[in-house]
């Protein structure tokens, strides 16, 4: 490890400790202030246009990026647009490499990931683009929460990223929503009458790719609609955990950094 390296990790360490239990709006401030430019907020769903709205009272100005797989659901398309639209803000769209796709489905076809796992698909569709878009950056923050499930129970407000960054090239990832809840997190879209997904009122909690998100049913938890043909344990793609459906190989199909 760098002596550079070995001070962002001592950094990382006591802002956690001290931020471990912050409101969101500090902890973001935090990050924009400490990286700017070279920080960016993730969005896809309802917890990260929070991090959106937040970051537009908390700073001038913040970059957004956003993951389109090629199989998003249309009203996640008009979501993002509303969110762009609403705060005025550049959102800057990952695509994954278009050979790496055509050759998935041409060998494989359409819907292989119900046969063999979804690894192989979000390595190409999400985990190449993401690794791409934060090669360039030095920090980022998620949406993730704590109880969205089981493989988020410990997420820190503030880590060491442990799929994406490394001890020569350490990324920071902050997770400012971590302590909330799901109901906090509504109660705050609806008071400040805040964009999202529609699919949402269908009874889809956390959506992804058409093909892999359905709603889900009473008593059931908001991640179950994901990836529901798998065991509970596998319901990563790869995005926040390193999921045993990922491998490098899956994630630098069709090229990499």
């Amino acid at each position: 490890m760098t002596a550079e390296a070995a001070r962002i990790s001592a950094e990382v360490a006591a802002r956690a400790e001290e931020l471990s239990s912050a409101q969101p709006h500090d902890i973001l401030r935090y990050g924009l202030q400490t990286w700017g430019d070279d920080m960016a907020l993730s969005f896809s769903g309802a917890e990260d246009v929070l991090l959106i709205d937040i970051a537009s009272q908390v700073s001038d100005g913040f970059r957004v990026f956003t993951l389109d797989t090629g199989r998003l659901h249309p009203e996640t398309l008009t979501f993002i647009e509303a969110v762009r639209v609403r705060y005025g803000i550049t959102i800057e769209v990952c695509a994954p490499q278009a050979p790496a796709v055509e050759e998935l489905v041409r060998t494989k076809g359409l819907f292989s990931f119900y046969e063999d796992g979804h690894g192989e698909c979000c390595g190409i569709r999400k985990i190449e683009p993401l690794r791409r878009k934060l090669s360039g950056l030095s920090a980022w923050a998620t949406g993730q929460r704590r109880d969205q499930s089981p493989t988020r129970a410990e997420v820190p407000v503030i880590q060491l990223d442990p799929a994406f960054g490394s001890d020569e090239r350490p990324l920071v990832k902050l997770n400012p929503l971590a302590n909330w809840s799901q109901a906090q997190v509504w109660r705050y879209i609806r008071g400040a009458n805040i964009p999202f997904n529609p699919l949402h009122e269908r009874g889809f909690f956390s959506i992804g790719c058409a093909p892999c998100t359905r709603p889900i049913g009473p008593g059931q938890h908001e991640r179950e609609g994901r990836w529901w043909w798998e065991e509970a344990t596998r319901r990563e793609c790869g995005l926040h955990v390193a999921s045993p459906d990922v491998d490098a190989a899956d994630a630098d199909r069709g090229g990499g950094e």
